[in-house]
């Protein structure tokens, strides 16, 4: 049974498209069978996984939609190694769509657990707002992996992220967990990195993952060419961190698992 990861973060440019294509490519090194989910209507996972969001006939939105089957919407990137429910524009209409339908907050799910059994993860890209689709992948997922700089704003964007998970989980999804806090574009020579850096420890201790994503050309360049950093350049620092990340993940979850804790 896969184990769902949403990436989020009500702040835009923190890297959750980034982290959400890195980390399913990671996973897939680790031989685990992955699929990534794009719910965000920018379709920028779809883009960095090497498929044109132009040109696909179908999307995320015609599954949310229920007009057509998981098999006749994934795809399998030759540029990546996961399966992938790519997304374009047309992600735009399911947020009005949704608000008049029955469960609608649990349309993702529905579709997830159907699926589940295919898969080792599904890593969910959320877009950069707390609106329905992100509510979606709450409700969907088991844990959420938020990727965050250190900054100011940053902390004030999390503190809302953290009512809203704690929102889904008294309302629709009790098992919802952080999963952990992954500090990207991190430079450990900026005074303020150092101390927004303490207060994330000091208020979420182990929840903080220790790898940290360094600002990196190579992981910003591997979009523009449809490839995850891993398939671009494997020996930049940013394909050595999205790896340690994978390895870091997978050894809580082991650690969760002998524990009996899911």
């Amino acid at each position: 049974m896969a184990k769902v990861l949403a990436i989020a973060n009500q702040k835009g440019g923190v890297g959750k498209t980034t982290t959400s294509v890195n980390l399913a490519a990671s996973l897939m090194v680790t031989r685990k069978k992955v699929l990534l989910i794009d719910l965000d209507p920018q379709g920028n996972a779809t883009m960095g996984s090497g498929v044109e969001k132009s040109g696909i006939e179908l999307s995320i939105y015609d599954l949310l939609m229920q007009t057509h089957t998981f098999e006749q919407v994934v795809v399998h990137p030759e540029s990546a190694d996961y399966d992938l429910l790519p997304s374009n524009g047309d992600l735009v209409a399911a947020e009005v769509e949704l608000i008049g339908v029955d469960n609608r907050e649990q349309r993702l799910k529905l579709l997830v657990d159907a699926v589940r059994n295919k898969y080792d993860f599904i890593v969910i890209d959320c877009p950069p707002s707390l609106n329905m689709l992100t509510v979606n992948a709450l409700v969907a997922a088991d844990g959420v992996v938020i990727p965050m700089q250190c900054e100011y704003y940053a902390l004030e964007g999390l503190s809302a992220l953290m009512d809203t998970i704690s929102a889904i989980k008294q309302t629709y999804n009790p098992a919802l967990k952080i999963e952990g806090i992954l500090r990207t574009m991190y430079d450990p020579r900026n005074k303020l990195t150092t101390e927004v850096n303490g207060q994330l420890f000091n208020y979420f201790g182990d929840a903080v993952y220790r790898t940290v994503v360094p600002r990196n050309i190579r992981l910003a360049e591997a979009p523009s060419y449809g490839l995850p950093v891993i398939k671009y350049d494997r020996q930049s620092r940013g394909a050595i961190a999205y790896l340690a990340l994978a390895g870091e993940l997978l050894r809580r979850h082991d650690e969760a698992a002998a524990a009996g804790v899911s």
